[in-house]
């Protein structure tokens, strides 16, 4: 198939060279550049979205926040001023498909699929969760919100980047879903720092805490994982900070909106606040722990800090 991928970061990246390997054209663009390694792999590199959009079928975005993915779709060369460029066919349509696997705002989802479904295109949102790791393993968790027959068309391409693989609703409950995620990933990163350093503060040792810990009911791939770059202060993105309170905004600004309170949501997004007046906007998100540590003027453990 003749696909596009707009995005080619940290997650983009690997995920455009999953289709490439499917055997798959990718037509790429990304605002820093196409990597030099994704056109090795038989990307072709565009000069816009739009042209992407000329060029491909399933147009694929992957950008960090809501306002970035409004400038890819409708900005000046954009995938919409593409589409609009293209002949529609006897069913009035131009056929193509955009999907976007960005984590963004639920509400400005549905205003944009509105604009793209008026333009004779179909609307997926299929953020991820799974990581830098999840990525480059093709094991990602894709949530979809959209139609199920625009659904069935893409899922072999999702297949293709993940593993657990979720038609949740209609355009708009893929972001939300994504949401929901975040809330829980963020509140249980919280609970392993919190727990990591009362015991480090009382004189146990934190690897043999978490240790112990793997063994019984409170493991979790966040212990697991986050709890050892805790450990061993490896805080190198993986996930960075500020995407993560961007999502956590969305939830606050979403629960607002719905008169719901999410006490923990919040007291945790002004953690996460905390890390980024510290410098910390570039951690992953398990650094964390470090507004905790600053509160507590107390360092988990002694390595220095990456």
């Amino acid at each position: 198939m003749k696909l596009g991928f707009i995005g080619l970061g940290i997650m983009g990246a690997p995920m455009a060279g999953h289709l490439l390997a499917g055997g798959h054209e990718v037509f790429a663009f990304s605002r820093s550049g196409v990597p030099a390694g994704v056109v090795a792999q038989g990307a072709q590199a565009c000069a816009s979205p739009a042209e992407v959009a000329q060029q491909a079928d399933i147009i694929f975005t992957m950008v960090p926040d809501t306002p970035h993915v409004a400038d890819v779709l409708f900005g000046d060369k954009g995938i919409a001023q593409g589409i609009k460029t293209l002949t529609t066919g006897p069913d009035g349509r131009v056929g193509k498909t955009v999907v976007d696997m960005s984590s963004i705002s639920p509400i400005a989802t549905k205003e944009f699929a509105a604009k793209i479904n008026a333009l004779g295109c179909d609307y997926l949102d299929a953020p991820v969760s799974g990581g830098e790791v999840g990525a480059k393993a093709a094991s990602l968790t894709i949530m979809v919100g959209g139609s199920e027959a625009t659904f069935n068309k893409v899922q072999p391409l999702f297949a293709l980047m993940g593993k657990n693989i979720t038609l949740i609703g209609d355009n708009g409950s893929g972001q939300t879903c994504k949401v929901a995620n975040q809330i829980i990933v963020a509140l249980n990163i919280e609970a392993v720092g919190e727990a990591l350093l009362f015991a480090a503060k009382a004189g146990a040792d934190p690897a043999k805490v978490r240790q112990a810990l793997m063994g019984g009911l409170a493991t979790s791939r966040i212990l697991e994982l986050h709890g050892e770059r805790m450990i061993k202060r490896t805080f190198n993105p993986g996930f960075r900070i500020e995407l993560h309170q961007k999502d956590l905004n969305l939830a606050l600004e979403g629960a607002k909106a719905m008169g719901l309170s999410l006490p923990n949501t919040a007291s945790t997004q002004q953690l996460m606040s905390s890390c980024v007046a510290n410098g910390g906007a570039g951690w992953d998100h398990s650094g964390i722990v470090r507004a905790l540590e600053i509160a507590a003027n107390f360092q988990i453990s002694p390595t220095p800090t990456v």
